[in-house]
């Protein structure tokens, strides 16, 4: 590892359809977020899924893709990298969120 680099690689499903946003500027902004899922056996040797909700945030020409052809329930492989901010809420609460900046998104399955 010559250089550690900030990479995210996660396929999932998306849990919603995305939020597209057009900023003023002309930018395009596409916010959703997608599910991944772990199984695993426990002591018992029962089944058990474990279900990660990661927030995912596209810009440009990604997120004009995402507006046109990614829809709720759909499978996609997306890497980026991970980011994290701050932000004051309506009643000036400050709030914190970590977000996949996606750069590059694959759809999977049918259809």
């Amino acid at each position: 590892m010559n250089t550690l680099r900030n990479k995210v690689q996660l396929i999932g499903n998306l849990g919603k359809d995305p939020e597209i946003i057009n900023l003023d500027s002309g930018k395009t902004l596409a916010k959703f977020a997608i599910a991944t899922n772990e199984s695993y056996k426990n002591a018992a040797g029962e089944k058990i899924t474990d279900t990660q909700w990661h927030n995912v945030v596209a810009w440009g020409k990604t997120a004009q893709i995402i507006e046109k052809y990614v829809t709720k329930g759909k499978e996609v492989a997306i890497e980026g990298k991970l980011t994290s901010r701050s932000y004051d809420d309506k009643d000036g609460n400050k709030k914190y969120i970590t977000e996949v900046v996606c750069n590059e998104l694959l759809m999977l399955g049918g259809k």
